[in-house]
């Protein structure tokens, strides 16, 4: 399984508009279709934690933790979940037309066995797993650039 996975969008905005939908955790659901609720312990900054709720492929839902480990405004906003060491980051690039808004999965330090005997048995396999991922991406992304350009 590769250590990264990324998709990338160009809203018709500037940073700050992009910045101000998504560094609100409490907002994950409405754009990324894996995460039912996402909770901030506290203001979203670096170092809070977040408690979660996610689902896969419409069948799983289990609850997760992470920590919010960039946290630069109008820049970077990443966390880490505690269960898998996975970082989840959105980073945004001014550009002519607006902000590029980049989303990536990694794994600093690879899929651990445990997880990955996870995904065979029960999520189909590491590819369609990764495959689900990166749609989830995309749609994550375009539901960010829809809000944002409204």
């Amino acid at each position: 399984m590769p250590n990264t996975l990324e998709a990338t969008v160009d809203i018709s905005a500037s940073p700050e508009q992009v910045w101000r939908v998504i560094s609100d955790p409490k907002r994950m659901p409405e754009f990324s279709p894996t995460t039912k609720r996402m909770i901030p312990l506290g203001s979203p900054g670096a170092g809070t934690w977040t408690i979660n709720l996610n689902r896969v492929e419409g069948k799983y839902v289990y609850p997760t933790t992470s920590r919010i480990v960039r946290y630069v405004p109008n820049q970077a906003f990443a966390f880490r979940m505690l269960e898998n060491g996975v970082v989840w980051s959105y980073t945004l690039e001014p550009i002519e037309t607006g902000t590029r808004l980049i989303e990536r999965r990694d794994v600093p330090n690879g899929v651990r066995k445990p997880v990955r005997m996870l995904i065979n048995s029960f999520l189909g396999g590491e590819q369609k797993f990764e495959a689900e991922l990166v749609r989830g991406m995309n749609e994550t992304l375009e539901r960010i650039k829809t809000v944002v350009e409204r």
